[in-house]
Protein backbone atom coordinates (compact mmCIF):
# COMPACT_ATOMS: atom_id res chain seq x y z
CA UNK A 1 0.00 0.00 0.00
CA UNK A 2 1.19 3.19 -0.98
CA UNK A 3 1.01 6.35 1.87
CA UNK A 4 -2.18 8.28 0.92
CA UNK A 5 -1.84 11.88 -0.66
CA UNK A 6 -4.96 13.20 0.49
CA UNK A 7 -4.16 16.72 2.46
CA UNK A 8 -7.21 16.26 4.40
CA UNK A 9 -6.01 13.02 6.06
CA UNK A 10 -2.48 14.27 6.34
CA UNK A 11 -3.65 17.21 8.41
CA UNK A 12 -5.65 15.05 10.64
CA UNK A 13 -2.64 12.44 11.17
CA UNK A 14 -0.87 14.01 14.71
CA UNK A 15 -1.33 16.35 17.26
CA UNK A 16 -1.27 20.24 17.26
CA UNK A 17 0.63 22.58 19.01
CA UNK A 18 -2.27 23.66 21.20
CA UNK A 19 -3.02 20.40 22.16
CA UNK A 20 0.13 19.57 23.11
CA UNK A 21 0.39 22.62 25.48
CA UNK A 22 -2.94 21.78 26.54
CA UNK A 23 -1.41 17.87 27.68
CA UNK A 24 1.82 19.42 29.36
CA UNK A 25 -0.12 22.34 31.41
CA UNK A 26 -2.30 19.22 32.88
CA UNK A 27 0.81 16.96 33.36
CA UNK A 28 2.31 20.35 35.38
CA UNK A 29 -0.97 20.68 37.70
CA UNK A 30 -0.69 16.89 38.10
CA UNK A 31 2.60 16.66 39.35
CA UNK A 32 2.34 20.22 41.23
CA UNK A 33 -0.32 18.20 43.15
CA UNK A 34 1.22 14.59 43.77
CA UNK A 35 4.32 17.40 45.49
CA UNK A 36 2.55 18.87 47.33
CA UNK A 37 1.31 15.57 48.44
CA UNK A 38 4.35 14.18 48.78
CA UNK A 39 5.43 17.08 51.27
CA UNK A 40 2.91 16.86 53.35
CA UNK A 41 3.50 13.78 53.71
CA UNK A 42 6.76 13.96 54.75
CA UNK A 43 6.01 17.35 57.74
CA UNK A 44 3.24 15.04 58.80
CA UNK A 45 6.02 12.29 59.46
CA UNK A 46 8.19 14.56 61.06
CA UNK A 47 6.08 16.27 63.09
CA UNK A 48 4.99 12.71 64.13
CA UNK A 49 8.49 11.42 64.75
CA UNK A 50 9.22 14.57 66.76
CA UNK A 51 5.97 14.09 69.31
CA UNK A 52 6.87 10.41 69.83
CA UNK A 53 10.67 11.84 71.38
CA UNK A 54 8.36 13.84 73.57
CA UNK A 55 5.93 11.78 74.79
CA UNK A 56 8.80 8.25 75.49
CA UNK A 57 10.57 10.89 77.25
CA UNK A 58 7.85 12.00 79.17
CA UNK A 59 7.24 8.10 79.92
CA UNK A 60 10.37 8.03 81.39
CA UNK A 61 10.39 10.50 83.45
CA UNK A 62 7.18 8.85 84.83
CA UNK A 63 8.76 6.04 84.92
CA UNK A 64 11.98 7.13 87.05
CA UNK A 65 9.63 9.28 89.53
CA UNK A 66 10.30 8.37 92.92
CA UNK A 67 8.00 6.28 94.77
CA UNK A 68 4.43 7.08 95.96
CA UNK A 69 5.75 7.75 99.63
CA UNK A 70 9.12 9.63 98.06
CA UNK A 71 7.44 12.02 95.96
CA UNK A 72 6.94 15.37 98.41
CA UNK A 73 4.44 18.39 97.06
CA UNK A 74 7.11 20.78 94.97
CA UNK A 75 8.36 20.97 91.91
CA UNK A 76 11.17 18.85 90.11
CA UNK A 77 13.22 19.74 86.85
CA UNK A 78 16.29 18.19 85.14
CA UNK A 79 17.09 17.95 81.60
CA UNK A 80 16.92 14.30 79.41
CA UNK A 81 17.96 13.45 76.52
CA UNK A 82 18.14 17.14 75.33
CA UNK A 83 14.32 17.30 76.10
CA UNK A 84 13.93 19.90 79.37
CA UNK A 85 11.58 18.42 81.68
CA UNK A 86 9.53 19.85 84.77
CA UNK A 87 7.17 17.89 87.14
CA UNK A 88 4.98 19.59 90.14
CA UNK A 89 3.52 17.54 92.71
CA UNK A 90 0.31 19.18 94.59
CA UNK A 91 -2.29 18.10 97.13
CA UNK A 92 -5.16 16.75 94.40
CA UNK A 93 -8.16 19.54 94.88
CA UNK A 94 -11.10 17.61 95.87
CA UNK A 95 -14.41 19.41 96.73
CA UNK A 96 -16.36 16.02 97.11
CA UNK A 97 -14.46 14.75 100.02
CA UNK A 98 -14.11 16.59 103.24
CA UNK A 99 -9.92 17.16 104.10
CA UNK A 100 -10.12 16.03 107.56
CA UNK A 101 -11.94 12.72 106.32
CA UNK A 102 -10.81 9.33 107.88
CA UNK A 103 -9.01 8.12 104.68
CA UNK A 104 -5.76 5.90 104.80
CA UNK A 105 -5.08 7.01 101.23
CA UNK A 106 -4.66 11.03 99.46
CA UNK A 107 -4.83 11.50 96.14
CA UNK A 108 -1.90 13.96 94.99
CA UNK A 109 -2.12 16.04 91.49
CA UNK A 110 1.18 15.33 89.43
CA UNK A 111 1.96 17.23 86.11
CA UNK A 112 4.70 16.14 84.08
CA UNK A 113 5.64 18.78 81.45
CA UNK A 114 8.74 17.76 78.65
CA UNK A 115 9.65 20.47 76.37
CA UNK A 116 12.11 19.44 73.04
CA UNK A 117 14.92 21.13 71.72
CA UNK A 118 12.74 22.30 69.00
CA UNK A 119 10.43 23.96 71.07
CA UNK A 120 7.69 20.89 71.40
CA UNK A 121 5.82 20.74 74.78
CA UNK A 122 4.15 18.05 76.04
CA UNK A 123 2.14 17.96 79.05
CA UNK A 124 0.90 14.97 81.04
CA UNK A 125 -1.60 15.23 83.91
CA UNK A 126 -2.15 12.25 86.42
CA UNK A 127 -2.97 12.00 89.94
CA UNK A 128 -1.26 9.14 92.12
CA UNK A 129 -2.47 7.98 95.70
CA UNK A 130 -0.17 8.58 98.35
CA UNK A 131 -0.52 6.75 102.02
CA UNK A 132 -1.42 9.09 104.76
CA UNK A 133 1.26 9.62 107.40
CA UNK A 134 0.44 7.70 110.84
CA UNK A 135 0.31 9.96 113.30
Amino acid sequence: MSPSTNPSQRRNAGFTLVEALAALAVMAVSMAAIGELSNASMRSSLYVERHLAEIETARKIIAGLPSRQALADGTLTGVLDGHRWRVDAAPFPNALVAPNAPSDWRPQFVAVRVLAPTGGVVEIDTTRLRKRATP
